[in-house]
């Protein structure tokens, strides 16, 4: 007789590996949320606190920097410590050092709470990527990640649009204070329904170390060109995130809640979209070598155009159309971000690998993109720089390609140094 007790088990574990990417989603909902709504309020600190183009783009950064910093390290941590002690303790120290960003009352009390949120954050993502990992090992993984990756741009819209509306009708520190008290209360409500995950053969090998890591890129460089790929594509999603609610402030002459609604609803619809779309793609394509690295060019190549358009266009709506778009094949991109970086990597520097790719990212993209564009924008124009940032994609593209390319070469070799990351 068949085992429907075993049956039932097999059902609930299914269920709750995705319950687990919908505890992980609104996570990162606040995560990103927290991150988008100073932003939104750029043109009230300029007022309130006399802020430069130039200190407001040091805002932009300062987040990046310790983001970037903090990234091996935190990914080693997680590799060595309970993922769900992680996650939920990344989640409360950025929660409340939001919630105390409402105390500054002067540009470097305001710098220095900025940076620190990224002490959290960079705890997160190591974490939170390694649990879905552990629950999706194999033709569910970019479905799973491309699902997770669209509450990074509805926390985006949510972190915009709800700060800007906050911040015209009661000021812009009540923003911060209600975005960190719910994140305080989620990571308290999530102490019982968030599970640990199960561990593969490798994880319980001694694991964590950055050096292991370095030895594995070492061998694989295709996996050392997907970081840098990396960096490039953040270096245009931070202009995107940073400058875009005020572009289209100044150049249409919308409200600051409008500005901040329309510069991240239209971009993150469009990313949904395409994470949704990309995830489904690299699904069926994951079998073949490089299959979900293909759909991260298609989105680099594709999203050449539109970057230059938003920053030309003359009229709102064609700059919408363009934002979408911009949106769509970042989101072909990030849906397979950490999943096809896995497919190459062994499990067990798993958290030390999202750790280290974070922080090329944002050392060598998301901390200089704020100020590039703060500098040039004040020498050519806003949407000038922003439509020049596209070179980021074009960069992203060719060193995409090239990983593409070893990876093609070396198919049975990366496979068998990473067995234990399906």
């Amino acid at each position: 007789m068949p085992s429907f007790e075993n049956d039932t088990a097999t059902v609930n574990r299914d269920a709750y590996r995705w319950q687990v990417v919908g505890m992980l989603w609104m996570i990162c909902f606040f995560n990103y949320a927290d991150r988008q709504a100073i932003y939104s309020v750029f043109p009230l600190l300029e007022r309130d606190l006399h802020l430069s183009p130039i200190q407001l783009g040091l805002l932009g950064s300062a987040f990046a920097w310790v983001y970037a910093v903090a990234g091996p390290l935190a990914g080693m941590l997680v590799d060595r410590m309970s993922k769900k002690t992680a996650i939920l303790a990344g989640l409360e120290i950025w929660s409340i050092i939001c919630a105390a960003t409402a105390l500054s009352g002067r540009f470097a009390t305001l710098l220095i709470f900025r940076a620190a949120e990224g002490l959290g954050e960079s705890i997160y993502f190591p974490a939170s990527m390694s649990t879905l990992a552990a629950y999706h090992p194999g033709d569910t993984r970019s479905k799973a990640f491309g699902l997770h990756q669209t509450s990074v741009y509805a926390g985006t819209v949510a972190g915009g649009m709800i700060a800007g509306w906050i911040a015209e009708h009661y000021g812009w520190r009540h923003s911060f204070v209600i975005f960190g008290a719910l994140g305080v209360l989620l990571g308290i409500f999530l102490l019982r329904a968030l599970k640990e995950p199960p561990k593969t053969v490798m994880e319980h090998r001694e694991s964590g170390s950055l050096i292991l890591f370095a030895k594995t890129v070492a061998k694989i460089p295709a996996a050392a060109l997907l970081m840098l790929g990396f960096a490039a594509m953040n270096f245009v999603a931070v202009v995107q995130l940073t400058w875009l609610p005020s572009f289209l402030y100044q150049k249409f002459h919308l409200s600051l809640s409008m500005a901040a609604l329309l510069a991240t609803l239209v971009a993150q619809v469009g990313a949904v979209a395409g994470a949704t779309l990309g995830g489904i793609i690299a699904d069926r394509r994951s079998k073949l070598a490089g299959g979900r690295l293909s759909v991260q060019i298609a989105g680099a190549v594709l999203g050449i155009p539109f970057v230059v358009l938003c920053g030309q266009g003359s009229a709102l709506t064609l700059t919408l159309i363009a934002l979408f778009g911009w949106g769509f094949c970042k989101g072909l991109y990030d849906a397979n971000l950490f999943a096809s970086f896995f497919d190459l990597l062994p499990a067990e520097v798993r958290g030390a690998g999202t750790g280290t790719m974070n922080s090329f990212g944002w050392l060598l993209g998301g901390t200089i993109s704020p100020i590039f564009i703060g500098y040039f924008a004040t020498h050519i124009g806003l949407g000038n720089s922003i439509s020049v940032s596209a070179l980021g994609y074009l960069v992203a593209a060719i060193l995409l390609g090239a990983s593409f390319i070893l990876i093609r070469r070396n198919h049975t070799r990366i496979v068998e140094s990473s067995l234990a990351s399906l």
